[in-house]
């Protein structure tokens, strides 16, 4: 076996390598970022509702319920990417389409046309959700990149 390839076979298995590793990384720094957002959210969802006693806006208690589930939804499909072998599961990036749809209709609804557009959005959302449920789910084992050829 010539040496050059060799090594070039193993620049190409260690450049992934390397990159899984950055990217991995990264998602644990946004996880940890997401998490002290999340809980800097609760404090805010806590203050409107000692400090408000009732006469607050319930716009802005309802934007914030939802940026909190949102919150929520991206620290769960990290966990899920770690836990699923490094795969993003395609249908919670579905569910925070569909929350952060009913939270611009909840904040913004003062023009009909844009809740119509918006409402169909979450049609559409579910109608692929509907779709992804009843596909089955195989996902290759391996990369045609990285078989060896014999």
């Amino acid at each position: 076996m010539d040496p050059k390839n060799s090594i070039y076979l193993q620049l190409i298995k260690a450049v992934p390598k390397s990159l899984q590793l950055f990217l991995n990384v990264c998602l644990v720094l946004l996880a940890l970022i997401l998490s002290f957002l999340l809980f800097k959210e609760l404090i805010e969802f806590l203050k409107i509702l000692i400090f408000n006693k009732g006469d607050g806006d319930y716009k802005l208690f309802l934007a914030n319920i939802l940026i909190f589930f949102l919150y929520f939804e991206f620290i769960t499909m990290i966990i899920k990417y770690f836990k699923e072998d490094y795969h993003f599961p395609l249908r919670y990036f579905i569910y925070i389409g569909i929350t952060a749809m009913i939270r611009l209709i909840i904040v913004e609804h003062d023009h009909p046309i844009n809740t119509l557009i918006y409402s169909l959005i979450i049609l559409i959302l579910i109608i692929s959700y509907f779709i992804i449920n009843i596909t089955p789910l195989e996902r290759p084992v391996r990369s045609s990149l990285f078989v060896k050829k014999e």
